[in-house]
């Protein structure tokens, strides 16, 4: 059970740290490559990545057992299945994304983007999913400091605010995706099957709209490699693995943190103050994640 415990807890919050962190690698990419391009190097780099990790897997679980080849050879299935589920969705919610960041500010789209904590355990009631009151008091603690810790403007809406609030919506299907077929095949084999999907999608949108150039993406090849390693290959594969036997909305909120990592490594390492509405958001978020884990406590107790 603590073992299981580790999993579905520290593993998202690694991947929000991650995710907060490769902030400035995105950025830095989106000055020399378009939108579907960079999903493109990055989910090809992610794919490669993980398909190495699988073949060392593979060796590492070599058995005898027939019972075992057998299972695994039976979800071959719904790896596919799956693989294609997840990565439409993760295509379509980074691109939507991209393309609203062109219109909108990254604060505005980051607490959009986060809107997915609302939406997960409110589509999970039509699913049959449904969550404490505790998680519903949570959830609206995080969006109160999402909002501290996104919006510093004057609040307005653009045609960018509505791509990535699309966006949104596709992120919370990707993770009841997750969350349905994590249960049936290996996460890091799912992880690298959405990856090949995206790739392939991505190249597509790349090829119809855009102009790719070799010279521009070698010139950030380096943060394509640090967010196609780490961003999409460990973190994406981090948040399948936690969902396995977890509760998504849960799940959800801890990978919300990415805006609080993100906040706090722009004033680490790039010397942003912050202010105190935004120090305000911090801990609102925190005790919303502190707040979503007492259920599980009393259960136990």
């Amino acid at each position: 059970m603590k073992v299981n415990h580790v999993r579905q807890n520290v593993f998202p919050i690694v991947a929000a740290l991650i995710w907060g962190t490769s902030f400035v690698a995105q950025s830095v990419s989106a000055d020399y490559v378009e939108a579907f391009t960079f999903n493109t190097a990055r989910s090809l780099v992610a794919f490669l990545f993980l398909a190495v990790l699988c073949v060392i897997f593979r060796k590492l679980r070599k058995t005898n057992n027939g019972a075992v080849k057998e299972a695994i050879a039976g979800s071959r299935r719904d790896l596919v299945l799956g693989g294609i589920c997840c990565g439409v969705a993760l295509t379509v919610a980074s691109n939507l994304q991209q393309k609203g960041l062109e219109t909108t500010t990254s604060g505005k789209a980051g607490f959009i983007t986060a809107l997915y904590i609302v939406i997960v355990p409110i589509a999970g009631l039509f699913l049959k999913k449904k969550a404490p009151r505790a998680i519903w008091i949570s959830v609206i603690l995080a969006v109160f400091g999402l909002y501290c810790l996104c919006i510093t403007e004057d609040l307005s809406i653009t045609i960018g605010d509505f791509y990535v609030l699309l966006c949104s919506f596709c992120y919370a299907v990707h993770i009841l995706t997750i969350d349905h077929f994590t249960q049936k095949v290996d996460g890091v084999h799912l992880s690298c099957m959405q990856f090949l999907v995206c790739a392939i999608l991505s190249s597509v949108g790349m090829f119809v709209t855009e102009n790719p150039s070799w010279g521009a993406i070698f010139t950030c090849i380096g943060p394509i490699l640090y967010v196609g390693i780490f961003s999409s290959g460990v973190a994406y594969t981090l948040q399948i693995l936690a969902q396995k036997d977890s509760n998504p909305t849960i799940v959800s909120l801890l990978l919300s943190l990415e805006s609080v990592f993100a906040t706090l490594s722009g004033a680490l390492i790039l010397g942003d103050k912050m202010s105190g509405k935004e120090y305000f958001g911090c801990v609102l978020m925190l005790l919303a994640v502190i707040l979503a884990q007492l259920p599980e406590k009393e259960k136990k107790k």
